[in-house]
């Protein structure tokens, strides 16, 4: 357990530049969603301040943790985070799923929140790629 610590201790401590590049790309990327999610109908946060909460509190250290991994590797582990993000969201009605939306149309009702899952998975990989192509861009280093 304390060799795991350190392991994500050491993930964790990062330039000031690449954290906030992360916790502004994912706030806003999270606004986005939930506003897109909102507007077709989908889905949405009961509350517009869970972004804070999702995007940048719990998906951010998730992306730095997995951050220098596979796609493969990031994508397997972010699909456990976002399982569990889902599952608790939806269960403790923190989340709000519009009836007969369009996922529930195309995949069903009972694969709502593994499609969502599915999807939502793709931000670490997709997130890593986009802070690190920023973070050189600005700064000209490999992060």
């Amino acid at each position: 357990m304390k060799e795991f610590l350190r392991w994500g201790k050491a993930k964790l401590q990062v330039d000031y530049r690449l954290l906030i590049i992360y916790c502004v790309l994912y706030f806003l990327w999270g606004l986005a969603m939930n506003w897109f999610g909102a507007t077709v109908e989908i889905a949405q946060f009961t509350y517009w301040w869970q972004v804070i909460t999702c995007y940048v509190l719990y998906m951010v250290p998730i992306s730095l943790l997995l951050r220098g991994l596979p796609f493969h590797m990031q994508y397997a582990y972010g699909l456990i985070a976002m399982g569990v993000l889902e599952f608790a969201g939806y269960g403790l009605q923190t989340s709000y799923a519009y009836p007969n939306n369009l996922l529930d149309q195309f995949f069903g009702i009972r694969n709502f929140s593994l499609g969502m899952a599915l999807f939502f998975a793709l931000y670490f990989p997709a997130g890593n790629w986009a802070v690190a192509k920023i973070y050189q861009a600005l700064f000209k280093k490999v992060a």
